[in-house]
C-alpha cells in the first residue's frame, strides 16, 4: 500500500516507531545545539521565522549521531526494499519554522514574497537559479527525500506542502527539456520554461496535501514531487525552537542513468 501510495502520489508516510523515535530523541538534541551555535547564524532567515539548517546536523554517512543510535525504522526498510541500497548520506538539514512565517528572504521582492505566501514556495529539490535573468539548471539531484520530525508542533504549525502526483508531471516535463540533449550534458541545459509550465500545470491539476507527523514518524518524498512549506497557521504552536525537522536529501549518483537515474 505504501509502495503504491509513493508511486501515485509520490510520497507516502510511516510511524510510529521506536527505533525513529529513538534516533528523533537524539536528533533534537543535536538541532537544539545547531540553532544555538553562532557558528549557524546565517542560516536564520525570513526575518527570523526559518531556521534553514543545512548539514546542520553531525551525523555520519549512515545517519547516526556522535553518542546516538542508528538511523533505522520502517522509512529506512522501505528505501531499502523498494529504492536500493541507502547512498553515504550528508549532514542532515534542521528546519525549524517560528511563528511570523513567511517573511521576506534577504533580496527577494514582493513577488517572491508573494509565491512564498500564495504557493507555499513550491520547488523540485536540485533544480537551481542561476545568472542576473534566474535561470535554472539541476545542479544537485537528489535520490529522495526523507523527513523526520524532531518535536512536537500543530498540525498547521507551517507543515509540508505535497501536490499529490506532481512527480509524474515534472518528470515529463524535464524529459522534454532536456530533449535530445546528451545526457552527459544534461546539467548545462536551461530548464526554466518547461519548470515553470510544469509547476503551472501541477498547480492547475494536483491536489495540494498537508504532512505533519510527530516524533517517532516520519515521511518520504519522490525527488521529483513539487513542495513547499506552508505558512504559519493562526493559532499555530510549537516549542520555543519552533516546528522543527530533520531532512536527509543524498545526492543521486550517476543522476543521468536511463534506468536508475533522476528521470527513472
Amino acid at each position: 500500500m505504501q509502495w503504491q501510495q509513493f508511486c501515485d502520489k509520490g510520497w507516502c508516510a510511516f510511524g510510529p516507531d521506536q527505533a525513529t523515535a529513538d534516533w528523533a530523541r537524539h536528533a533534537h538534541q543535536a538541532g537544539m545545539a545547531a540553532l544555538k551555535d553562532p557558528a549557524n547564524a546565517d542560516w536564520l532567515q525570513c526575518e527570523g521565522t526559518w531556521f534553514i539548517g543545512v548539514d546542520a546536523l553531525p551525523n555520519d554517512s549512515s545517519g547516526q549521531l556522535p553518542g546516538g543510535p542508528a538511523l533505522a525504522g520502517p522509512a529506512i526498510e522501505f528505501i531499502r526494499t523498494n529504492l536500493g541500497a541507502i547512498p553515504p548520506l550528508h549532514r542532515a538539514q534542521v528546519s525549524s519554522v517560528f511563528p511570523g512565517y513567511p517573511r521576506p528572504r534577504p533580496g527577494e521582492g514582493e513577488a517572491a514574497l508573494r509565491y512564498r505566501i500564495k504557493r507555499d514556495a513550491a520547488h523540485v529539490d536540485g533544480v537551481k537559479m542561476y545568472g542576473e535573468h534566474r535561470r535554472r539548471k539541476v545542479e544537485e539531484p537528489h535520490a529522495w527525500v526523507l523527513g523526520l520530525p524532531l518535536n512536537q508542533a500543530s498540525a498547521d504549525a507551517s507543515p509540508l506542502v505535497v501536490w499529490e502526483g506532481s512527480h509524474n508531471i515534472m518528470r515529463r516535463a524535464f524529459a522534454a527539456a532536456f530533449g535530445d540533449t546528451p545526457r552527459s550534458s544534461w546539467a548545462d541545459v536551461d530548464v526554466t520554461d518547461a519548470y515553470t509550465a510544469a509547476r503551472a500545470e501541477v498547480f492547475e491539476t494536483c491536489p495540494r496535501v498537508t504532512v505533519s507527523a510527530k516524533p517517532g514518524e516520519a515521511y518520504l518524498m519522490h525527488r521529483l514531487c513539487l513542495h513547499g512549506v506552508a505558512p504559519w497557521g493562526e493559532g499555530a504552536s510549537a516549542p520555543e525552537e519552533g516546528r522543527m525537522i530533520a531532512y536527509f536529501r543524498p545526492e543521486l549518483a550517476d543522476w543521468t542513468n536511463r534506468d536508475t537515474g533522476w528521470l527513472a
